[in-house]
């Protein structure tokens, strides 16, 4: 049991869990890296000033006082679980600083209703990948046939596209919908320019690089989990009108550059594994740098809600798990940097949409409508094919312990209506 605050039976921010963040104290004007602790926040700054690091990695660096997570991610694997030794004492141990120092305990302790939760990293370069069989195949049925739903490639490489780390916000931050040109109309051979009229979510995880790489050296696929620091959870926002007219030859562009939005927490690996679980099996085998002695992932639960703006109430539209993707992180950091790709601390790496193999687990609304052919039902009878002005969607996660969950707290946006041109943009 943690001293001095209280756990909620059912939080997602237990002592098994731990994860970090950045966020802005009521009345403060740093922001600085904290822990997520049942309904509140351990001030990592406050307690690193008042010596509680002296004579660790992090104890001789002014890591936890900084406006992201990307110099504590640099530290690497033996840092990042000296620090968690050392939190965990605090909160638990005899007579430990929080214990004896009730002043500490009062700057230390904040409650998360009342801070500024803030975006955890400063992300350089974010890149999303194509990782659920289930996912690739559904949508490859949708745009070609059942029969030839997966591409050539796919069940021999993680297929994944390089997106915009600008446009990375955080949990609550409101979608604008997007403009931008979509297919001519039939009977016409000019596209036309417009709001997106099928915008949509995709449930995705992601991962937060720790230590990178030199340029030129790849990092192989037995030490790619000292390269990765933590998840979080994340919304890949798609116009998917956008991208179907502007997918060829490149791939996506605008139809995903208007915003990806993350979880405000960083679940670190440490918590999460207990829940490694047998990844899927992999056929045909893959080339020799993507094999794994133990091919694992993590059973990480995960569900999507979905509140029109009158609505009284969110429908969960979705419940998946993470443990159906394809391709490991492993695989994905292994491939990333097979090119000699120099990967740095704070970039992003992302699943792709996370389905399962039934209705109920699909990650987007493109999967259940199949393709804007039958709707999806909400609680207060409205129904969906696509996400419309004011909706709001909620994306949550967690791993299922004996008698706890380490979670990942909420993922979510609203939409916004799309800028009003005064003339269309020349």
């Amino acid at each position: 049991m943690a001293k001095f605050i209280n756990i909620p039976e059912h939080s997602h921010f237990p002592l098994q869990n731990l994860p970090y963040g950045v966020f802005k104290p009521r009345g403060a004007q740093a922001p600085r890296v904290g822990v997520a602790i049942g309904e509140s926040i351990l001030d990592l700054a406050e307690l690193a000033a008042a010596g509680c690091f002296q004579g660790s990695q992090v104890g001789s660096t002014q890591c936890f006082a900084e406006p992201s997570l990307n110099a504590f991610m640099s530290l690497g694997r033996v840092a990042w679980q000296e620090a968690r030794g050392i939190i965990r004492s605090l909160l638990t141990g005899e007579e430990s600083r929080l214990e004896t120092d009730p002043d500490l305990r009062q700057r230390a302790i904040h409650p998360m209703s009342e801070a500024e939760l803030l975006l955890p990293a400063q992300i350089c370069d974010y890149t999303d990948f194509y990782s659920s069989k289930y996912h690739a195949a559904n949508v490859g049925a949708l745009f070609r046939s059942r029969e030839n739903a997966l591409t050539e490639n796919w069940l021999h490489v993680p297929i994944g596209y390089h997106g915009r780390a600008s446009s990375v916000v955080v949990s609550g931050t409101p979608v604008v919908r997007p403009s931008g040109q979509v297919a001519p109309a039939p009977g016409s051979k000019a596209p036309t320019f417009q709001p997106s009229a099928m915008l949509d979510f995709e449930l995705e995880l992601a991962f937060f690089v720790g230590p990178g790489n030199e340029l030129g050296k790849p990092v192989p696929i037995e030490k790619a989990r000292d390269h990765i620091f933590g998840f979080v959870l994340m919304n890949d926002w798609s116009a998917r009108d956008l991208q179907r007219w502007e997918y060829v030859p490149l791939g996506p562009f605008l139809a995903k550059n208007f915003a990806t939005s993350i979880s405000p927490w960083v679940v670190p690996l440490e918590a999460l594994e207990p829940f490694l679980c047998p990844a899927q099996p992999q056929d045909p085998e893959v080339l020799p740098y993507l094999r794994q002695q133990r091919r694992e992932t993590y059973d990480i639960q995960l569900e999507v809600a979905l509140k029109p703006e009158r609505a009284a109430e969110a429908t969960t539209i979705s419940r998946t798990n993470f443990k159906h993707v394809y391709w490991t992180v492993d695989q994905q950091l292994a491939h990333h940097t097979v090119s000699g790709c120099n990967l740095r601390p704070g970039d992003l790496l992302a699943s792709g949409t996370i389905s399962g193999p039934d209705d109920g687990s699909l990650g987007s609304m493109l999967e259940m409508s199949e393709g804007g052919k039958k709707s999806v039902l909400l609680a207060d009878g409205e129904t969906r094919k696509r996400l419309h002005d004011g909706d709001e969607v909620s994306l949550t996660g967690y791993c299922q312990g004996p008698g706890y969950k380490v979670g990942f707290g909420s993922c979510s946006g609203k939409i916004l209506p799309a800028y009003a041109f005064a003339t269309e943009p020349s």
